[in-house]
C-alpha cells in the first residue's frame, strides 16, 4: 500500500536527516558578535555534505536553541525563516522544519517557507527537564487550517526526549488513540536523548498499534543497526551519527553521511 511518504521522497523507507541550526538570536548560546551570517553559512555547509551523502530528505530544527521553551518566542521562527531563505535555492531533496518544542511555530514556518512537513509534540502531558508540558493537538489543527496549511505534513514524536507521560498509559494504548483521534501523518518513536538509541521493542510495540500510519526511527539510527531498525520502521530521522565523530555538537560531514546510506541502500535492496 502506498502513502504520502512515497509520493514525498520517491524510495521505500526515506532517511531524513537533521540540519541543526546554531544557536539563533534570544538564545544563551547566540554568538552575536559572528551573527547571523554566521548561521546560515554552518547551515549552507552542512546542508551541502549531508545532500552530497545521498540523505532523501532534511529537516531543518533549531537544535541548538537549547535549554527549549515549550512556546517560543518570535524571533527564533522569524531568523529560521531569513536562513531557509537563504537555503532554498541550494535543498535539492524533500524538506521539513522544527521549532523545538512549539508545535504551532512549527506549522507557521513550514507554511511560510513552503516545507512539506513539521515534527513535534502534538498531543499528551508530560513532566519534563522543561516544566510540565501541555498541548492542545485541536488548537494547532484548526490554526494549520485557518492560516492554509492543510497540505503540511504533521510528524508526531508520542516518546519525547526528556519527558515522561504523565498518564498511567502503556505505549500501545498512546499510539491506538493518537491515531485515532488525532489523525497524525506519521509517528516518531525515540530514545532518551538526540542520539540515543530508540529501543526496538518500543519501536515494534508503535508499529503494531500504528495501523497504516508510517512510523519513525527517531533517534540513535547509525550504519551498523541501520537494517534492523528499518526492518521495523517506515523511516528514519538522523540528526547525531552523521556529525564528525558522531558527537551532537560538531557539524554535519559527508563521510559519514555516506556510510550510513550506504548500509541503507543495501538494506532496501531486499526489500
Amino acid at each position: 500500500m502506498t502513502s504520502w511518504l512515497d509520493d514525498v521522497f520517491a524510495v521505500r523507507k526515506p532517511v531524513i536527516a537533521m540540519l541543526h541550526l546554531a544557536a539563533l538570536p534570544g538564545d544563551p548560546g547566540f554568538d552575536s558578535a559572528a551573527g547571523i551570517r554566521a548561521v546560515v553559512e554552518r547551515a549552507k555547509d552542512e546542508l551541502a555534505a549531508l545532500q552530497e551523502g545521498g540523505v532523501d530528505g532534511v529537516m531543518i530544527s533549531n537544535e541548538f536553541s537549547s535549554p527549549y521553551l515549550t512556546e517560543t518566542e518570535p524571533i527564533t521562527a522569524i531568523t529560521m525563516a531569513r536562513v531557509i531563505g537563504e537555503l532554498l535555492p541550494e535543498i535539492s531533496v524533500p524538506y521539513g522544519v522544527n521549532v523545538l518544542w512549539d508545535g504551532r511555530a512549527s506549522i507557521d514556518l513550514a507554511v511560510a517557507t513552503g516545507a512539506q512537513w513539521v515534527r513535534e509534540i502534538f498531543t499528551g502531558v508530560y513532566a519534563s527537564d522543561f516544566g510540565l508540558w501541555n498541548t492542545n493537538v485541536g488548537a494547532v489543527a484548526r490554526h494549520r487550517h485557518r492560516i492554509g496549511g492543510d497540505n503540511v505534513k504533521l510528524l508526531f514524536n508520542i516518546v519525547p526526549e526528556s519527558a515522561v507521560y504523565l498518564a498511567e498509559r502503556d505505549l500501545a494504548s498512546i499510539t491506538a488513540t493518537t491515531v485515532f483521534a488525532t489523525k497524525p501523518d506519521a509517528i516518531c518513536v525515540s530514545g532518551l536523548t538526540a542520539g540515543a538509541s530508540t529501543d526496538r521493542q518500543a519501536l515494534q510495540v508503535v508499529k503494531n498499534a500504528a495501523g497504516e500510519v508510517p512510523v519513525f526511527v527517531n533517534t540513535g539510527v547509525r550504519a551498523h543497526n541501520a537494517a534492523e531498525q528499518l526492518a521495523i520502521a517506515d523511516g528514519a530521522v538522523v540528526g547525531t551519527y552523521f556529525k564528525e565523530d558522531g558527537v551532537f555538537e560538531n557539524r554535519a560531514v559527508t563521510s559519514r553521511v555516506t556510510e550510513l546510506m550506504d548500509a541503507v541502500k543495501e538494506f532496501r535492496k531486499n526489500l
